[in-house]
């Protein structure tokens, strides 16, 4: 059996949200890119936590998770975020751009949709910074029928922390196939 997908979000996950006063964890550094179809004299500056990678690395070479990019950066994540973070290249699921106002525009996360085409009915873990009750509520019904499913949810203003990637080694490794291997 494969290993459940670990589905890895960007903003408000590995890019924290500034706080009210403008400010962003002291923890993070900046950093300047230009995303496709971006100028080079505009580019987006990006607050990234230089232990991330080893981090997420450090969860990769168990092998208990196929890690993939889910994001709005799409391609951007595995050419531009990744290499700042000392990743190697990730595939991602290719997610549209919708014309939204809101990311939830019918009550759940707008990549909700697409990702549970994706997935059909492979396990996955997804960290992602703005799920909604209905989302958790995806998540248990895809458990239910079978298609482990955790959803870890970082404060957007903190982003991911080690005790997130403790919570998700620690429920991958109790799944049967993990048991098994």
């Amino acid at each position: 059996m494969r290993p459940p997908y670990l589905l890895l979000d960007i903003d408000g996950v590995l890019i924290p949200f500034p706080n009210a006063d403008g400010s962003t964890p002291a923890t993070h550094a900046r950093h300047d890119v230009v995303p496709t179809g971006r100028s080079a004299d505009n580019p987006v500056t990006v607050w990234l936590h230089p232990d991330h990678g080893r981090l997420l690395m450090d969860v990769i070479r168990t092998g208990l998770v196929a890690p993939i990019w889910c994001t709005s950066w799409r391609q951007d994540a595995t050419t531009l975020i990744g290499p700042l973070l000392g990743l190697p290249t990730l595939p991602y699921v290719d997610l549209p751009r919708p014309r939204i106002t809101t990311s939830h525009p019918n009550g759940y996360l707008w990549k909700r949709d697409h990702v549970d085409a994706w997935l059909g009915d492979t396990p996955a873990v997804w960290i992602d910074d703005d799920f909604t009750s209905l989302d958790h509520e995806w998540a248990a019904e895809r458990t239910a029928k079978g298609a482990p499913t955790l959803l870890v949810q970082p404060d957007p203003n903190h982003g991911l922390q080690p005790g997130h990637l403790t919570e998700l080694t620690t429920w991958v490794s109790q799944l049967p196939a993990a048991r098994a291997a």
